[in-house]
C-alpha cells in the first residue's frame, strides 16, 4: 500500500488481538523472545514491539508489517517520503516547530501545493492522539495517518533541524565526554534504535560492509552493496559519539579510547538472526571512522555452480583439491569470495576418511567434521604457529587462511613435501601471480615446482537484476561482439549471444544490478608449466605456457558471462579492467 492511499486512522478496538500473539502466530518471534520483551517493557516501559526490536528479535520492517495489518494503517515507504520543504511548508502553515514533531517521532505534510491538498501524518506511533490534536488546532481537513520506520522519521526531521546549524555541539576527539558519559549515551533508547535499524537495513539490503563516517556537521552511513558503496543515511554530527560508542560497546571495544585504532568482534542478534560483527575504528579529523562487517550465520554453502564456476572449471578445481599432497592456492582481492570457494572444496573432501584441519582469521563458518583453529595473534597463535602445531595432529588436508609471510610460506611448503595437501590463499592480482609471490617470500623455485599443484584466481562482478534487465538492441549487441577478445571468441564456439543491459527498479535500488557472480581463472600445473617454473619463468612466460594449454583468464570468463546475460559489459570493464582482458 502506497503512502498516498487514503487510509483513515482507526483507534484500537476492544477485540483487537495483541501484537505478541500475532508475532507468535506468524512465527516471527519465539515465545522466549516475547517473554524477554515483556520483561524489558516492565523495566523500562515503552511499546512491546519496539522493545522486541531493541532486543534484536525482529526488525523494524517486520514489526511494521504486522502493525499495518493489526491497525489497518499503510506504511510509508522510504521512496515515498515527502521532500523536506513540503514538510517545512505545512509546519509553517499550522505554526508548529520541528522540535515538537521530532520529539514525537512524526512528520506531517500536504500531498500538493494547493491549500486543500490531502494531509498525511507519518509516525512511529501514529495512535498518539496529540498528533491529530496538533493538526486539528489549525485545520479541519481530514488527516491520513501512516506508520513509518524511525530511521525515515529521524532523517526527515534531521534534515529540517540541520538547516542553519553550523557549529558542533559536542567535543570530537575525546576532551568533552568521559567513558562513563559515552556509555550512558550508548545505552539510550534512540541510540540503540538507530544502530539496530542500521544493522537491520544492512542485512535486508545484503550489504557486506557498513561505513559510519563523521564530518564537520554531519555523519554518513554508507553500505557496500554488491561491491559498490552507497550512502543510505545522513544524521547530525551531534549524535555521532553516541552511535560510535554503541557500536564499540557491542563489539567489545574500549569506549574511552578514541585516539588509537581498534578492532573488535562479537556475535549479536539482529532481526531475529545471529550475526557475527567485526568492527574497525580509525581516528580521523572529525572523529573515529567506523567500518563494520556483518556476517550472517548460515549452515548452507552455495554449490560451485551457484558461485559462477563453469562445469569445466569445477571439474578442474575438484581434481586439484583431491590431490594427495602438494599446495593448491586460491588468489584474489579481499572480499572476492575466496573463503567461500575453499569451504565448498573442503566440504567436498570431508568424506570421513580424511583428517581436515584449518587455521583461519577468523573462522567464518562452522564446518562439521573439520577441526577449525582461529588465529589469535595477541597471544602468539599466528598462522605460522598454528600451522606448526597442526602438523603434529596427523592431518591429511590443511587449510591455511592466508600465506602472508616467509615463515608461513616455508612451513606450508614443508608440509606439502611431507605428504599433506595444503590449500591456502594469497593476495595477488591474478592466479599465476601467486607463483612469483611465493618466490618473493623466499621459496626456492625447485621446491615450488615440486609442490605446487595448481592456482585459481577469482573476482566478483555484479549480476544484472533479473526483474529489470533488458535485452541489448542489435546495434548494442554488435558493438559488444566487436569488443570480445580473441581468446574469449575461441571459447564461445556456437553458443548464441544473449547480451543484456542494466535498467534499474525498486528491487535493485535503481542500480540495475542485484547480487554478484564470480569470474574465475584456473591453472593446473602441467608438466610444461612445471618445467617452465624450474627454468625460472616469470608470470608472463607462465601465462604464455598456460594459454597454449587452453587457460582462460578473468577477462575471458567475464566476457562470456556478459555475453550470456549474467552481467553487463560495463561491469566487466569496471571490475576486470583493460589490463586483464587479453
Amino acid at each position: 500500500m502506497s503512502a498516498t492511499d487514503s487510509v483513515q486512522i482507526r483507534f484500537p478496538a476492544a477485540g483487537r488481538r495483541r501484537l505478541g500473539e500475532l508475532l507468535l502466530e506468524r512465527q516471527m518471534i519465539a515465545p522466549a523472545d516475547l517473554q524477554n520483551g515483556l520483561s524489558l517493557q516492565a523495566q523500562n516501559g515503552g511499546l512491546i514491539g519496539l522493545n522486541l526490536v531493541r532486543l534484536g528479535a525482529l526488525s523494524e520492517a517486520q514489526l511494521l508489517e504486522v502493525l499495518s495489518d493489526q491497525l489497518g494503517l499503510a506504511v510509508l515507504a522510504s521512496e515515498d517520503a515527502p521532500a523536506p520543504d513540503r514538510i517545512a511548508a505545512f509546519l509553517a502553515e499550522i505554526g508548529s516547530p520541528v522540535s515538537w514533531w521530532a520529539e514525537r517521532e512524526a512528520v506531517a505534510w500536504r500531498a500538493g501545493e494547493e491549500v486543500d491538498s490531502p494531509i498525511f501524518c507519518a509516525a512511529v506511533q501514529p495512535l498518539d492522539t496529540l498528533l491529530g490534536e496538533r493538526i486539528g488546532q489549525a485545520t479541519v481537513d481530514p488527516v491520513t495517518f501512516l506508520l513509518a520506520q524511525r530511521s525515515t522519521i529521524e532523517g526527515l526531521n534531521g534534515d529540517l533541524m540541520h538547516q542553519g546549524r553550523s557549529a558542533l555541539e559536542i567535543d570530537i576527539m575525546g576532551g568533552g565526554a568521559d567513558a562513563a558519559r559515552l556509555r550512558e549515551l550508548a545505552q539510550e533508547a534512540p541510540t540503540i534504535d538507530f544502530v539496530n535499524a542500521v544493522f537491520a537495513e544492512a542485512l535486508t539490503r545484503r550489504a557486506s560492509d557498513v561505513h559510519v563516517e563523521p564530518f564537520e556537521d554531519r555523519f554518513l552511513v554508507r553500505m557496500r552493496i554488491d561491491g559498490v558503496l552507497t550512502t543510505v543515511r545522513s544524521a547530525p554530527r551531534s549524535s555521532y559519539d553516541a552511535v560510535c560508542s554503541r557500536i564499540k560497546l557491542l563489539s567489545g571495544m574500549d569506549i574511552g579510547e578514541r585516539r588509537l585504532p581498534q578492532d573488535g568482534r562479537q556475535s549479536i542478534r539482529v532481526s531475529g538472526q545471529e550475526v557475527d560483527l567485526r568492527v574497525s575504528s580509525l581516528p580521523a579529523s572529525w572523529g573515529e571512522s567506523i567500518v563494520l562487517r556483518l556476517l550472517g550465520k548460515t549452515s548452507r554453502l552455495p554449490e560451485l555452480a551457484e558461485l559462477g564456476v563453469s562445469a569445466d572449471q569445477e571439474a578442474t578445481l575438484l581434481e586439484l583439491s583431491e590431490q594427495p599432497n602438494g599446495v593448491f592456492l586460491v588468489t584474489g582481492p579481499t572480499g572476492s569470495g575466496k573463503t567461500t570457494t575453499i569451504y565448498r572444496l573442503l566440504t567436498h573432501l570431508n568424506d570421513g576418511e580424511r583428517k581436515i584441519i584449518t587455521v583461519e582469521d577468523p573462522v567464518e563458518l562452522d564446518l562439521p567434521g573439520v577441526v577449525q583453529v582461529r588465529v589469535r595473534s595477541e597471544i602468539g597463535l599466528t598462522f605460522a604457529a598454528g600451522l606448526r602445531s597442526i602438523l603434529r595432529q596427523d592431518p591429511d588436508v590443511i587449510m591455511v587462511g592466508e600465506i602472508r609471510d616467509p615463515e608461513t610460506a616455508r612451513i606450508a611448503v614443508q608440509a606439502a613435501l611431507t605428504g599433506h595437501l595444503v590449500i591456502s590463499t594469497v593476495h595477488t592480482n591474478s592466479a599465476l601471480a601467486a607463483v612469483p609471490r611465493l618466490l618473493d617470500l623466499g621459496i626456492e623455485d625447485y621446491l615450488l615446482a615440486d609442490v605446487i599443484r595448481g592456482v585459481q584466481g577469482q573476482r566478483l562482478v555484479r549480476r544484472l537484476c533479473a526483474d529489470c534487465k533488458r535485452p541489448s538492441t542489435p546495434d548494442e549487441a554488435a558493438v559488444h561482439e566487436a569488443e570480445l577478445p580473441a581468446t574469449a571468441k575461441a571459447l564461445v564456439k556456437k553458443e548464441k549471444a544473449n547480451w543484456h543491459e542494466p535498467v534499474g527498479c525498486p528491487k535493485c535500488g535503481q542500480s540495475g544490478f542485484r547480487g554478484r557472480v564470480g569470474v574465475y581463472e584456473v591453472a593446473p600445473m602441467s608438466s610444461a608449466m612445471t618445467a617452465a617454473l624450474r627454468q625460472g619463468a616469470d608470470e608472463d612466460q607462465l601465462t604464455a605456457v598456460a594459454r597454449a594449454e587452453g587457460f582462460a583468464s578473468f577477462g575471458d570468463d567475464a566476457f562470456l558471462k556478459a555475453r550470456r546475460g549474467e552481467t553487463a559489459l560495463t561491469e566487466v570493464h569496471r571490475i576486470v579492467g583493460g589490463g586483464d582482458l587479453s
